[in-house]
């Protein structure tokens, strides 16, 4: 049996031979097949139910899709009443779930012409439905199969295009291009599933995700995948980083690829946080939640080749709530600060921007590469990929707020978040007093202050700024082979000394990659 809820549903997806079936009058016609749901894990399911502004809905129906970089779900929720007539059909919404993130989106006839896929570019700024919109990615998807109850037809074919917008008021706009002739154009804004009040979601145990472990195929060790978003990880014998997609989505059963970091080996040196640690944080104006250290990555700026810069490097620690989602702590030569994608983009342009009443400044803008990863990861890990970083710094009452915009192909991310005290981040996760001088940024090598100490004036001032040149120097190195100089200068227990450790000989760069609408973007400050 074939159920319909709402008389507006052009078709349904039977759940037993997966037949398509669209409405032909009173009668229903086979289309064709869809294929099978890819397992991703997600703790939404058909008939799970929700409220949003007091109003219920169910889910009822699934698109999913696939691109380059993994897949993600759009969930066809009907809402219990019309638009306040009982003789108007439930309205229906879409709930895409993309990165462990939320938006939840209305289908609209827009005012006036769309515009044609070849006149946007990520970065960009366009008109669309009367409104100002930036243009957060451009990728190129198809649906890889259907379930439930739908508005209308799914159509398994070829790639198509699909462009997510954002604006100031931190909206979604998404352009669909699977019907070239008359794309889809749906608004929405961000969302959790706690506000939703969500009920009859699935149980996603750790059983069930023990059930994903596959063997390292560079050296065959067991791959235990803790997280239902993973996409990538790396391996905890050999190093390498395996993607867990797949060609074409087909997930674990199908070959895995992989690559060797080349900073890897008996010498690497474990995060200062370990992974698995959990510590409790209020971002910005959430509640104190639990967080977990998932994956951790290093990573360096490249300064161009006439220019004068240093090199500098900092470290990212991804977080993960099952409730909230991904947050990062950011550890950079500046202190510590935290952040996380925002939905939507700041108003201004150049080198002052607004976002949510607090004014940015523009800090540094800088190409930056990855050259190390631990952990597991909600985006496809990619070798050789570079993002272009812009950092701003609140002014005025915003001082000590981060603001970030990460450029990678054809996809922009912005991020928020605060600076935070060491002190702090070793609280929340219970550091030793042994691992506690570190993690701080602010306190003067020992080193330096002993030499100084025995000096006057003049000839402190040259000592400590010949240390100050040896120090940038080295650190500006990526492929050094002599550390022994950061060493004498900040100690062995470091992270200065541990990075020029860790990058040394290393002759590849690693970057990463967002998803669709819920993006891959890491903090501010690292200048």
């Amino acid at each position: 049996p074939v159920d319909f809820r709402s008389a507006a549903s052009a078709s349904a997806v039977c759940s037993f031979c997966r037949s398509t079936l669209v409405r032909d009058g009173d009668a229903l016609r086979r289309i064709g097949q869809s294929a099978e749901v890819f397992d991703d894990h997600s703790p939404l399911q058909l008939g799970a139910s929700g409220k949003l502004q007091g109003v219920a809905f169910t889910l009822v129906g699934r698109l999913q899709y696939s691109t380059a970089d993994g897949t993600w779900n759009e969930w066809h929720a009907l809402f219990d009443v019309g638009g306040g007539d009982s003789d108007t059909p439930p309205r229906s919404a879409w709930l895409s779930e993309d990165n462990g993130a939320y938006v939840i989106a209305f289908d609209r006839l827009p005012q006036g012409a769309l515009p044609a896929p070849a006149d946007l570019r990520a970065g960009s700024h366009v008109a669309v439905d009367g409104g100002a919109w930036d243009v957060a990615s451009i990728v190129q998807a198809r649906l890889l199969a259907a379930q439930g109850e739908l508005p209308r037809p799914p159509k398994l074919q070829s790639e198509f295009t699909v462009i997510d917008l954002r604006n100031v008021q931190g909206e979604v706009g998404t352009l669909d291009y699977a019907e070239p002739q008359s794309p889809q154009w749906s608004i929405g804004r961000s969302i959790t599933l706690i506000e939703l009040a969500m009920q009859g979601l699935r149980e996603v145990s750790e059983k069930t995700l023990a059930s994903r472990a596959v063997a390292c195929p560079s050296c065959g060790a067991s791959l235990a995948v803790k997280l239902a978003t993973t996409q990538s990880i790396t391996c905890g014998q050999c190093h390498a980083v395996v993607d867990l997609v797949g060609p074409d989505g087909q997930g674990v059963g199908a070959d895995l690829a992989h690559y060797a970091q080349a900073n890897s080996g008996e010498s690497g040196i474990e995060p200062q946080i370990p992974l698995g640690s959990t510590g409790r944080f209020a971002f910005g104006a959430t509640d104190e939640l639990p967080w977990q250290v998932v994956g951790y990555l290093e990573r360096c700026d490249l300064p161009e080749a006439d220019s004068d810069d240093e090199q500098t490097f900092w470290r990212e620690y991804l977080l993960y709530n099952q409730t909230a989602g991904f947050a990062f702590l950011v550890d950079a030569e500046d202190g510590w600060s935290w952040v996380r994608p925002i939905t939507g983009v700041p108003s201004g342009r150049g080198d002052t921007v607004e976002w949510q009443g607090i004014r940015y400044r523009k800090g540094y803008d800088y190409a930056a590469k990855v050259t190390w990863v631990q952990g597991e990861f909600y985006w496809r890990v990619r070798r050789e990929e570079r993002a272009q970083v812009t950092d701003y710094a609140g002014d005025g009452a915003g001082s000590g707020r981060r603001l970030s915009r990460e450029a990678v192909g054809q996809e922009v991310t912005w991020s928020a978040g605060e600076a935070m005290d060491a002190a702090l981040v070793a609280d929340a996760f219970r550091l030793p007093p042994s691992a506690r001088p570190a993690i701080q940024r602010d306190a003067a090598p020992a080193s330096m202050v002993n030499v100084g100490s025995a000096l006057g004036g003049f000839s402190k001032m040259v000592i400590v700024f010949i240390a100050l040149v040896v120090m940038m120097i080295v650190l500006s190195r990526c492929d050094s082979d002599n550390c022994d100089s950061t060493r004498q200068t900040f100690g062995a227990t470091s992270n200065e000394y541990q990075q020029c450790v860790r990058t040394r000989g290393s002759g590849g760069s690693y970057g990463t990659s967002g998803g669709s609408w819920g993006g891959y973007s890491s903090g501010g400050g690292h200048k």
